[in-house]
């Protein structure tokens, strides 16, 4: 036993230490303007500063069936804990009858005549297990352990269908965004197709112009039927989380919107502080602590055990006479029982009960280790977004001088018109890589906050 209280504490204290020695650094590359000490993340998803999205988590957090799912089974638990606390009171039952019998006069003698008899009865019992040992105490402890492991994973359900929100929303609006930029695109390439058929019916140009001309405009136009349906099916996504039809959801989702802010100040260290706080580690440290009671029932089965069983009530041959004197009847018996072999089930019992305790306290490390990793990667992929952005953005400066230069010569007949061509799919595709670049950076705030547990609280230890 001693053994196990010393990996329980080396699981829990050695990687607090750790990460509070060292915390989680992130590339010391990135400006450090985006950075600032802590993460406030109460109510993290208002920090991007978009109504849509808090009313979106806002019903989310009402309507969708896991959760509801996950509060049913913290409604599981807690019955379950006033189901163990019963046994700290005794049973009491009553009874009232009527009981006629026969008995066999032939079983005595030849010539015994059979007897008959009848009787009321009215009674009152009582069994109660005495709890000198503390069975019903560990009991009631474990069950208290699997109701906080309860409420954990109903915050873990919590902060996850709030992450899940808020990227399907980030999605939508950057497949809308992209949509928007594809609209603008085929609108001037179709200018550059009147061009191009203008040049030819004046002699200027070949036909090939104009087949290239509208080769660029007719992929373009492709492209918005494909973004569509990646919007209409984010949408149902985002109506699988609310625990809504699709359909009651296209009228407002389906207009086009700005994606929510994408710079924010985050920190550069998280401390374990954030991280031991999330809902799925607090579940891993309560299983431990649930384990390790479980260990204790095992360990307690081979006490004995004193219960007391009593009675008390009336008897008589006539209904009349059960309040008499001589009808009371009563009976008080305290037992005192100890197994002394089972076959070995207490002992199979208790090595299975420590194995599982051993099983939780790798979990939990195995938890901590992967909620570091997944901070660590958040901050430094948010980091390394913003850099990308701000050359993309450059990059999209300068496609778009290209497109006016290599257009202007084609329009002077000192360019191929190949040269536009070429200008025009790289400007649409580096608009979209901008787009892209900015749901990512959103995605890996949502990620960061997501991997220090979100906006929740820990209330359940």
């Amino acid at each position: 036993m001693a053994r196990i209280k010393i990996i329980v504490l080396f699981a829990v204290f050695m990687p607090w230490c750790y990460a509070t020695a060292s915390g989680i650094a992130a590339a010391d590359t990135v400006s450090p303007e985006y950075y600032a000490g802590e993460i406030d993340d109460s109510g993290w998803w208002k920090r991007f500063g978009d109504p849509m999205l808090d009313s979106l988590v806002s019903l989310v957090q009402e309507r969708n069936y896991d959760l509801a799912i996950a509060a049913k089974r913290v409604a599981i638990a807690r019955e379950s804990v006033r189901s163990a606390m019963s046994g700290y009171y005794p049973q009491l039952g009553i009874s009232a009858g009527w009981t006629r019998s026969r008995s066999s006069g032939a079983a005595r003698g030849q010539d015994v005549p059979a007897s008959v008899a009848s009787y009321w009865n009215t009674g009152a019992t009582m069994q109660w297990e005495v709890d000198v040992f503390g069975k019903i105490t560990a009991s009631v402890r474990q069950s208290k352990s699997q109701l906080r492991v309860s409420r954990a994973e109903y915050a873990s359900v919590m902060v996850s269908l709030q992450a899940q929100t808020a990227m399907a929303y980030v999605n939508l609006r950057a497949y809308q965004a992209e949509m928007e930029v594809a609209k603008r695109h085929a609108e001037s390439q179709l200018k550059v197709v009147h061009i191009a058929e203008a040049r030819h019916k004046a002699g200027l140009a070949s036909m090939l112009d104009v087949a290239q001309a509208k080769t660029v405009y007719y992929s373009t136009v492709a492209s918005i039927s494909q973004l569509e349906i990646s919007i209409r099916s984010t949408i149902n996504t985002i109506a699988v989380l609310l625990g809504e039809q699709p359909a009651d959801l296209y009228a407002v989702l389906g207009r086009p919107g700005t994606m929510p802010d994408h710079v924010q100040l985050v920190t550069k260290n998280v401390p374990l502080d954030l991280i031991n706080r999330r809902p799925d580690i607090v579940a891993a440290r309560l299983n431990v602590a649930s384990a390790a009671d479980a260990l204790g029932i095992a360990r307690k089965d081979y006490l004995p055990t004193l219960s007391l069983t009593g009675s008390i009530g009336t008897s008589a041959h006539a209904a009349s006479d059960l309040f008499a004197d001589n009808s009371f009847t009563y009976m008080i018996a305290p037992v005192l029982s100890w197994t002394l072999f089972d076959g070995f089930a207490r002992r199979s019992a208790t090595a299975e009960a420590r194995q599982r305790l051993e099983s939780e306290i790798d979990n939990y490390n195995q938890t901590v280790i992967s909620a570091v990793g997944e901070a660590d990667n958040a901050v430094y992929a948010y980091g390394k977004d913003l850099e990308y952005m701000e050359i993309i953005e450059e990059v999209v400066t300068q496609s778009n001088e290209a497109l006016k230069l290599s257009l202007d010569l084609y329009k002077r007949g000192l360019s191929a018109f190949s040269n536009v061509v070429d200008a025009q799919l790289n400007l649409l595709e580096y608009q979209n890589s901008l787009i892209v670049a900015k749901g990512d950076a959103l995605v890996s705030l949502i990620n960061l906050y997501k991997a220090v547990g979100g906006g929740w609280i820990n209330d359940i230890e």
